[in-house]
């Protein structure tokens, strides 16, 4: 088994791009077409000095705010994200991100956030904006008023710049930003994040969901427990539950019990509340009958909530892979970067004889070089759908992944959809 990470490399603290370029060949995309073969209205500007393709991205369809700037340097056949700054908007503890507050953060914040991205990606650059070739941003899916924040930002720069707008699907830019930061050219993708939950392979031209949530997502019960027992929201309520639940073996701790919690797997989806429709919150005070307060330790709960619902996911996938017949498996999204459910996913790909792609909170995490990676595919590529009119830049809260046609894949993988 091989594991497949982002690399490293030495940078100033300031830095918020920290990759070396990652190669277009490993990703085994179609060849990107000349410009002269595309459509006159898809056609776009790239760098007249340097040849190179420049997307900003914008990210905002949560509680995190995030621009990127990314380049397609065609000399070298690379990728490479050349900032990648965010804010998170982090609420009172014991308190979820609400739309009109998160809505308020982003539009604080966006103007500052698009000024640290250029000035990061061309310092010493009186008019770095020259450099781009196009805006993109996040049209779902996600919540309602940090979404059209966002989409206000991108439209307003189109227009500032002269440049195309592109819409994202934000879960087709977690897996295209998974499969250039990793190498993984057709991974079996499980998707678990705040607001979704999906086990993804690629087939005939589209992301194909083979299994999903039936309730709430990983990451939504995962904050929903946190916020039960009292947890803080900074950084994140999913990572401090995963700091509890590395107390388990720990010297002076010892190994934590575990609390048997309702492992619900229907067929190739997932269910985390299974107590007959009442709040999951009620899980921490209930579980059959026992007052876990008085019975057990935070760190137990959060121990056995995360092998729990982690034990689900990796099943799933695993039928997934059998089914798809792949052997290499992509994290992506903010619950992806918890190093439990890696280390499990490990296990089962290793047994496989399988390669494991995982990456750090860096590209886990809502981002905006994600938007502007997916975005740059679509400008590259010519895609119809992702190639915008101003007027069409309504953004919806609900986009599946399968919606979008994938154009800069080939159409080969037909066999299982």
């Amino acid at each position: 088994m091989t594991t497949t990470s982002t690399h490293q490399r030495q940078h100033p603290p300031s830095s918020t791009a920290t990759d070396p370029p990652c190669p277009l060949s490993p990703l085994h995309n179609l060849p990107i077409p000349p410009l002269t073969q595309l459509p006159p209205h898809l056609r776009y500007r790239p760098n007249p000095s340097t040849g190179q393709t420049v997307v900003l991205g914008i990210e905002g369809s949560a509680n995190k705010v995030g621009v990127g700037v990314l380049s397609y340097d065609p000399s070298t056949q690379t990728y490479r994200t050349l900032s990648n700054p965010r804010k998170t908007y982090i609420p009172p503890s014991g308190c979820g991100f609400l739309p009109k507050e998160t809505a308020w953060h982003h539009q604080h914040h966006v103007v500052a956030l698009v000024r640290c991205a250029l000035n990061e990606a061309y310092p010493g650059c009186d008019r770095p904006e020259e450099n781009i070739s196009a805006v993109a941003f996040t049209l779902g899916p996600g919540m309602g008023g940090p979404l059209r924040s966002c989409a206000v930002a991108a439209r307003t720069l189109s227009l500032m710049w002269n440049v195309p707008l592109i819409s994202v699907n934000h879960c087709i830019a977690h897996i295209e930003m998974g499969r250039v930061a990793t190498a993984a050219s057709d991974p079996v993708v499980l998707y678990v994040s705040g607001g979704n939950t999906q086990v993804i392979a690629y087939s005939d031209g589209r992301y194909r969901i083979f299994g999903e949530t039936i309730d709430i997502a990983v990451g939504n019960c995962l904050d929903r427990f946190a916020r039960a027992v009292g947890l803080s929201n900074d950084p994140s309520p999913g990572y401090n539950i995963e700091l509890e639940a590395r107390k388990h073996g720990v010297a002076g701790v010892g190994p934590l019990k575990f609390v048997e919690w309702p492992y619900v797997v229907k067929g190739m989806d997932r269910k985390c509340n299974d107590n007959g429709g009442n709040d999951g919150d009620d899980d921490a005070r209930d579980n059959n009958g026992i007052e876990a307060r008085e019975h057990f330790t935070v760190a137990d709960l959060c121990y056995s909530l995360q092998e729990t619902i982690f034990a689900m996911l990796v099943e799933i996938t695993e039928r997934t892979m059998a089914h798809c017949g792949q052997n290499s498996v992509l994290i992506v999204g903010g619950v992806g970067c918890n190093l439990r459910l890696q280390h499990m996913m490990a296990d089962m790909v290793r047994d496989r004889g399988g390669t494991l792609c995982a990456m750090d909170h860096r590209y886990c995490i809502d981002n905006g070089a994600m938007i502007a990676q997916a975005g740059i595919f679509g400008l590259q590529y010519g895609s119809e759908d992702m190639r915008i009119k101003m007027e069409d830049t309504r953004c919806t809260q609900r986009f599946r992944t399968d919606q979008v046609e994938v154009v800069w894949r080939p159409r080969t993988r037909g066999s299982h959809a």
